[in-house]
């Protein structure tokens, strides 16, 4: 697949090192439990169906409820920032919301995800915010449902998808795939043999030696 990226210890590295240089892994410690606010039912099934998709290739479970919060994976999609505000509870679960909303504001974003974990470092919870200005809902909804997806299951980096996104279009049918290398660190990261969170940067050899990438891809 043209685009890909060279994958090099380096590389997965840089995948998980964040703007201070530190290295800061985490993937799901509890089977996931989706729920989408602010979208149809259509748009809902294709965005449960991208989460279960990328869960299948981790080889991690989905569930119906999660004991401590019901959905775990809380998806948003909305007009403006200060649409939030406005959601019931939602400051008892993302801390300073009313700040952060000035700031995405300010920032004219047009998404954020946040994470909380527990006490082994595993993701506990995610958290998406999707703002759909013109751009974002020129997007079709399974790429952006992919796309979140795939930003959910691992904690990466800030910049690990900022210069090259972690899709692809097939040039044949125009189709938009996850990225073979990403689906492998994906496969790798969830290895049964591998910690479910890490700060040091000697477990960005381990994904690498795990890689099981088509040398013709």
């Amino acid at each position: 697949m043209t685009g890909a990226l060279a994958m090099t210890p380096e590389a997965v590295e840089n995948l998980f090192t964040n703007r201070n240089g530190n290295y800061v892994f985490a993937r799901w410690g509890r089977p996931i439990v989706p729920i989408v606010f602010g979208v149809e039912d259509q748009t809902l099934a294709t965005v449960k169906g991208a989460i279960e998709a990328v869960a299948v290739l981790a080889g991690h479970q989905m569930a119906e409820t999660d004991p401590e919060l019901g959905a775990n994976l809380m998806v948003f999609f909305f007009r403006e920032w200060d649409e939030l505000l406005g959601v019931p509870d939602l400051d008892r679960l993302i801390p300073d919301l009313a700040p952060l909303v000035a700031r995405l504001k300010a920032g004219d974003a047009t998404q954020y995800r946040a994470f909380r974990f527990d006490d082994q470092g595993a993701i506990q919870a995610a958290f998406v915010f999707l703002r759909m200005n013109d751009e974002m809902s020129r997007i079709p909804a399974e790429t952006l449902a992919l796309g979140q997806a795939v930003q959910t299951i691992l904690l990466w980096s800030e910049a690990a998808f900022a210069e090259t996104s972690p899709l692809a279009v097939l040039p044949d049918s125009g189709a938009t795939v996850l990225r073979p290398e990403i689906a492998a660190i994906i496969a790798a990261a969830y290895d049964r043999m591998m910690p479910v969170a890490a700060d040091d940067s000697s477990h960005a050899l381990r994904i690498f030696a795990r890689l099981r990438l088509d040398p013709e891809g």
